[in-house]
């Protein structure tokens, strides 16, 4: 298929029609010029060397080229290449907790958002691996299957909030469940699970879970996202904060000890997020100690640039119109063509 990639260079070919005309007018001009002087015939005789054709040469010449250059910034696509590359890597299941405890603000802007933040800058960093998201709150949701396509992860991680999961608690062992089983069973690559929570666990065996996924051959590396001292949970749209049944303001704390077993029993690390690259690093540090494998062949479509093309010619035509003088050769004209 024939396209421009910047067809907004190709209004410039309106200037073509518009350097003709006055090209035209300046030749108009030139022989009214001529012809006050004197006659045209016995002036031309004055003029031995004068030639009334090579300037229209080397006009049309300078026009041609620069309609070469026009359309070569409007970079003509015509036909298809493809390239297939192959990738090796890891496969990685992000476990989100989106309950509203991890709506407090004890970090900055809140835990959720310091964590979505953190994930996508390590999403970056793991362009060649596969990738999958699982929310959970009071059950876990795959929000994203293990996939290959880095920008959709990106695209999805930018819309977790807590109204994904309707079933409000923290379940993080149903959150580890649902992440080994979207992990692909008959890869040879080295899998992980990256669980970022703060840790208030209330419905079910994380450790338990963790240590399923250790069986399975997948690592489980937790984040904490918050601070041991703790903060109350804001009401979106108010300026309260959530109660418990007795009227008192609920405090919600980063349970550093119950993500500390979750990772002894995952085989993973524990760091806490915070705003420098620290767990960053120390995560990506982990998963650099998994064996990478053949994970996907990707095929590559690119359409095919012609403008290279346009602009030889173009530079040809600037050549030979700087070797047409205006005038007429003597030397050239000693020798009888014909």
């Amino acid at each position: 298929m024939f396209q421009f990639a910047q067809p907004n260079y190709l209004y410039l070919l309106l200037l073509v029609p518009i350097i003709f005309l006055l090209f035209v007018y300046s030749r108009i001009v030139k022989r009214k010029n001529i012809a006050r002087f004197g006659n045209p015939e016995l002036v031309k005789t004055l003029m031995p060397n004068y030639s009334s054709s090579r300037p229209v040469v080397k006009f049309y010449l300078l026009l041609t080229a620069l309609t070469f250059v026009i359309l070569s910034l409007a970079r003509p696509q015509f036909g298809m290449s493809t390239e297939t590359v192959k990738r090796h890597g890891i496969e990685v299941m992000i476990a989100m907790d989106v309950s509203n405890s991890m709506m407090a603000t004890d970090v900055s802007p809140n835990r959720l958002e310091l964590a979505k933040q953190l994930l996508s800058s390590l999403s970056d960093r793991l362009s060649q691996d596969k990738i999958g998201i699982v929310v959970f709150a009071g059950e876990a949701v795959t929000q994203l299957p293990i996939t290959a396509d880095n920008v959709a992860a990106k695209m999805f991680l930018s819309n977790i909030n807590p109204n994904l999961v309707p079933v409000q608690g923290t379940a993080i062992g149903s959150a580890i469940d649902v992440s080994i089983q979207d992990l692909t069973s008959t890869s040879k690559a080295g899998k992980a699970i990256i669980l970022l929570t703060d840790g208030e666990n209330f419905e079910d065996n994380a450790v338990a879970a963790a240590k399923l996924a250790v069986k399975k051959g997948i690592m489980v590396d937790v984040i904490g996202v918050g601070t041991p001292q703790g903060s109350p949970i804001p009401i979106a749209g108010t300026m309260s904060y959530m109660k418990d049944e007795q009227g008192n303001v609920v405090v919600t704390h980063l349970n550093e000890e119950m993500c500390k077993e979750i990772a002894a029993a995952g085989k993973g690390i524990y760091v806490r997020a915070d705003n420098t690259n620290t767990a960053l690093n120390a995560v990506t540090n982990s998963l650099h100690q998994l064996a990478t494998a053949p994970i996907e062949n990707q095929i590559y479509s690119t359409n095919d640039e012609q403008f290279a093309n346009l602009a030889w010619l173009a530079f040809f035509l600037l050549v030979i119109d700087m070797i047409i003088m205006e005038r007429k050769n003597k030397w050239i004209n000693q020798f009888k063509w014909f």
